[in-house]
């Protein structure tokens, strides 16, 4: 197995994953690889770099995922991703979505693999760290295994040696990229087989795994998993990860010192950004902190409540806590 510290990890996730909600995962674990929102590179050749790709420095291992299909301006981007401190750059080959489609880059890809071997090839001519492909094992009727490990191999011929593999194929036309998470079935044993027939490259698998029992049964064949919306909508799952897969003896923090940090770091943004941050862009990630606990639902409504939003004080934090029984 390949041990690169991507034992365990976050997808990145458009709309969710952006740096408050890194910083929201980081409290609870501190050796998940974390990885940005797509960026595409659109957005840096032409747009405003600082406000796609500033983190926070504790975030680390952190990694950019770049939506994009021209090598040029990949390299442009995943230089620029270097520079800013990131420790991987991620390829986009697995977004089933429309305006992903018209820009010519996401699953549609997979259609092209001696392009994304060039896309490939053009970032890590221009950096140092990882350039990784996280890709889906087919799209639309293509089926066959066949088709996932002659993409891979292509890939890897470019000097791609980490894939991360969405095990579901990307339905392009008629299915909406919720349905694209569900309604394509999961070929675990596709991921599986990669490993087996590239051994020496890392593969980690990703789509619909919830539970430790899950990730450490993909662990037996693979050397990584990456975990999507669990970890967005049940985050203290994360809190066991570090002592059970990177061998950390650090104590566990509690939900209450994730709390007390998270306010640390709400207040000191409020400080630094004014009016021009608003309380729900942070909150918003840690509706799920209390999940599967008694009052969890009365948490997730007071932090949710528009008027006391609006105040912008962090301590709703507090408040929402105390609506808990265990914290009355």
């Amino acid at each position: 197995m390949v041990d690169s510290g991507r034992r365990i990890s976050v997808a990145p996730m458009m709309d969710w994953t952006d740096r408050h909600c890194r910083k929201f995962h980081r409290e609870i674990t501190r050796h998940t690889w974390l990885y940005t929102e797509m960026v595409t590179t659109g957005a840096l050749v032409y747009g405003d770099v600082e406000r796609h790709l500033r983190f926070n420095e504790e975030e680390h291992p952190v990694a950019l995922q770049l939506g994009g299909s021209d090598p040029a301006d990949l390299a442009i981007s995943a230089k620029l991703g270097q520079q800013w401190g990131y420790d991987e750059i991620n390829l986009n080959c697995g977004c089933p979505s429309e305006r992903v489609q018209k820009g010519a880059f996401g699953a549609c890809l997979m259609a092209e693999p001696q392009l994304v071997a060039d896309c490939v090839k053009a970032m890590r001519d221009v950096v140092t760290i990882d350039v990784t492909v996280k890709h889906r094992i087919g799209i639309d009727d293509s089926e066959s295994y066949d088709f996932v490990r002659d993409f891979v191999g292509t890939v890897a011929d470019a000097g791609c040696a980490t894939f991360i593999v969405h095990a579901r194929n990307a339905i392009l036309k008629g299915l909406s990229p919720k349905e694209n998470r569900e309604v394509p079935p999961l070929k675990y044993d596709y991921a599986y087989r990669l490993k087996r027939d590239f051994p020496q490259f890392e593969f980690i698998i990703n789509g619909g795994i919830k539970t430790v029992d899950e990730i450490d049964l993909h662990l037996q064949h693979l050397d990584g998993v990456m975990l999507g919306r669990e970890a967005y909508h049940n985050p203290y799952v994360m809190a066991q990860f570090d002592q059970r897969y990177y061998g950390d003896t650090a104590e566990v923090k509690t939900r209450e010192q994730v709390l007390a940090a998270m306010i640390h770091y709400i207040s000191a943004q409020l400080a630094k950004e004014g009016g021009r941050l608003k309380l729900n862009s942070i909150t918003r990630h840690m509706l799920g902190l209390m999940q599967n606990l008694p009052g969890a639902r009365s948490f997730r409504q007071t932090l949710s409540d528009s008027k006391k939003l609006a105040a912008g004080d962090p301590r709703l934090l507090l408040e929402a806590a105390a609506r808990l029984p265990a914290h009355a």
